[in-house]
């Protein structure tokens, strides 16, 4: 029996800003190691005898970054599925397996979210081996974490029955997330477990199960499916069918309610990075208790958290803070209230200001660009496309652009002709003049880029063609 890792990658991470952003979040940034947290995770099974193929399910403005990650690895996907709006674990999830019955009906599932950190990961392999018997029969197996210590930040699962003699045991109930006192006597009862959120089970039950519990997620789940579109590795869900999908999680809409629900204990160095506070736990201090990433000078400074991405930062006499600076915000916070920093997201969000949404630097599937200075009917980009890569054939109604070659040769449309520049070549594009950049050559190429007009906002973008299919977004 094959088994496939189902990778969900939603949730914009929102307590870890400014680091983590809704259109570039937690699961695609390199936290603890070189890898991010969704390679991390696409490599968590490597090894394990047949293991197929994983299915990613993303929202679709994550799309290129999540194959562009993954290709990085030398993976291919099964597929990754496109949510067009969160609707939390459970209709992702049915989304995975409606697709897995369709290529393999015996298909396996090990359900995994993108942005938790195992530093063990060969005791979680282990648990998988061990729970797959009970899978294959029809249980529904998730992980309990072996707690370290009281957290109020996680909800529990409570075991009941040993399951043959095994390290399966049957499920007694989950629990809300506690206060101090009730977290305490959890751990020193020693029946109850971290709930992780992570799964093993065969599609075809989980189909099962839903129908029964939730059959109003699996109607909008099939239909969003069974009149979606196949685009390259990508598989583009019926937006107006998956907007009429209820919200629910796999716990609430299932491992709460069946029978079949297992628990199998690991300790495997687990974290779900809920806040700064939990990465600081987790990645190794120097002498002063500090984590420091970046161009940091430290001075009596004690247990905090420190990162600088773009300038020297500089503390003196401080314990227990963190401090994370990027090219567009800075964040200063004491690690005691590393859990409120969402409350900083949502009132960025009530303001309308971008810095909830992007980072300086935006990701494109051709590249990337970065914001370097704005005014009164202008502003200046820095374009990095890719070799091979071009820009969509588009045109704007209200701004006209000036290019200019810093590195690498551009090949350039602009109305009825197509031309090359070279470095420290440049050219004019007027409003209304239909054009597109390209990068024919091996190297990157680097792209100053001056914008000037009445309105310069993003969504002054209509695209005639495009390699990535965004026509239909403009």
């Amino acid at each position: 029996m094959t088994l496939y890792p189902v990778i969900l990658s939603g949730g914009s991470g929102s307590r870890l800003w400014p680091l983590s952003r809704e259109y570039y979040p937690k699961p695609l940034l390199p936290l603890v190691s070189d890898k991010t947290l969704l390679q991390e995770t696409a490599c968590r099974l490597d090894g394990l005898a047949d293991l197929g193929e994983a299915v990613y399910v993303c929202n679709e403005e994550h799309r290129f970054l999540v194959a562009e990650q993954v290709a990085q690895l030398g993976k291919t996907p099964a597929t990754i599925i496109l949510e067009p709006e969160g609707r939390n674990t459970a209709p992702a999830l049915t989304l995975a397996a409606l697709y897995l019955v369709e290529q393999d009906p015996d298909a396996m599932m090990v359900v995994m979210p993108a942005d938790h950190v195992m530093t063990e990961p060969q005791q979680f392999v282990a648990a998988v081996e061990q729970g797959s018997g009970h899978a294959e029969q029809g249980a529904l197996v998730t992980f309990g974490i072996v707690p370290e210590l009281p957290e109020t930040g996680y909800g529990y699962i409570k075991r009941d029955t040993r399951v043959d003699g095994g390290r399966a045991y049957t499920v007694a109930h989950f629990v809300e997330k506690p206060d101090q006192q009730t977290a305490e006597r959890y751990v020193s009862e020693g029946d109850y477990y971290w709930n992780s959120g992570i799964f093993l089970m065969r599609a075809d039950r989980w189909l099962d199960e839903i129908s029964q519990y939730r059959p109003d997620i699996l109607k909008s789940c099939r239909e969003a499916m069974n009149s979606g579109l196949k685009d390259c590795d990508f598989f583009r869900v019926n937006k107006q069918k998956f907007h009429e999908c209820p919200g629910d999680s796999i716990d609430y809409a299932v491992m709460e309610k069946t029978e079949r629900a297992l628990v199998v204990p690991i300790s495997a160095g687990w974290s779900d990075i809920g806040a700064w506070s939990a990465l600081w736990d987790i990645c190794p201090h120097d002498d002063d208790g500090n984590v420091i990433q970046g161009d940091v000078l430290a001075e009596d400074t004690h247990n905090a958290f420190l990162v600088a991405q773009h300038r020297c930062l500089a503390t003196v006499g401080l314990d227990n803070i963190v401090v994370v600076e990027t090219a567009d915000a800075v964040l200063v916070a004491s690690k005691d209230k590393a859990q409120d920093v969402k409350a900083i997201v949502d009132r960025l969000k009530d303001c309308g200001r971008e810095e909830s949404k992007v980072h300086r630097r935006v990701y494109r599937p051709w590249g990337s660009y970065e914001g370097i200075d704005s005014g009164s009917r202008f502003q200046v980009k820095r374009l990095s496309v890719k070799p091979g890569a071009q820009l969509s054939l588009q045109m704007h109604h209200h701004r006209a652009e000036h290019w200019v070659v810093v590195k690498g040769t551009a090949r350039v449309t602009c109305g009825d002709q197509v031309f090359n520049l070279h470095e420290n070549e440049s050219t004019y594009i007027p409003i209304g003049i239909k054009h597109r950049l390209e990068n024919p050559g091996n190297i990157p190429l680097e792209v100053i880029e001056i914008q000037s007009g009445s309105y310069l906002g993003e969504d002054d973008i209509v695209r005639f063609e495009d390699v990535y299919d965004r026509v239909q977004e403009s």
